[in-house]
């Protein structure tokens, strides 16, 4: 009984709230977007720091040396030259992004990235994965290319994943201030407004 008067008053809310008051923009949420974004540019940044510094060592460590360190080192340059297009990619995305202040759209751009970067730790851990498989099997036939390239996937893949572990989380805590922002808001015919408490003297 309780469960239907529960769904009868989602249902009437539905029906009555405003959703074109919801659709207009949230000026408290344009610094939170910022923020956000802010985030995506400095995270692009140091991966691409990551795979420009690992494709200059891979070159110079694939230039000097030989049998399972060369086959690492080129896979580092492999691997990093795909890095270092997402980076630059992601780093444009998020440049040309405009911090709006738009309800759903904030909630969507942050549940998006938060998605994306949980996915991409998954896939990172089977890329370690996939690189002891390769050591191991290397090891089993001594070939020195596969147990270079499975080191260097190895790598690759443990700093993915504590770079994507440390975005997620920063994204993370940062998704709670959300809360407090929807708190001050109260909807009326007209629109939002925001309960700004005013500081006490």
């Amino acid at each position: 009984m309780k469960n239907h008067l529960f769904l009868i008053l989602i249902v009437l809310f539905l029906l009555f709230i405003p959703w074109n008051a919801i659709a207009q923009e949230i000026p408290e949420l344009t610094a939170f977007n910022q923020t956000r974004i802010n985030y995506n540019e400095s995270g692009m940044i140091i991966l691409g720091s990551w795979a420009v510094g690992n494709m200059i060592w891979g070159g110079i460590g694939a230039s000097n040396s030989t049998g399972q360190t060369k086959a690492f080192h080129q896979m580092n340059i492999y691997w990093n030259s795909v890095n270092l297009i997402i980076a630059g990619f992601g780093f444009w995305q998020a440049n040309g992004e405009i911090a709006n202040s738009d309800f759903f759209g904030t909630m969507n751009s942050q549940q998006k990235i938060e998605k994306i970067l949980l996915f991409n730790a998954a896939l990172d851990v089977a890329y370690m994965a996939g690189g002891m498989y390769l050591k191991e099997r290397g090891l089993r036939l001594s070939k020195d290319k596969f147990i270079g390239f499975g080191k260097s996937i190895i790598l690759q893949g443990a700093f993915l994943f504590t770079f994507d572990a440390l975005m997620y989380t920063f994204h993370a805590v940062h998704s709670k201030e959300l809360p407090a922002i929807v708190q001050q808001m109260s909807i009326h015919p007209n629109g939002f407004s925001m309960n700004i408490p005013l500081s006490k003297r």
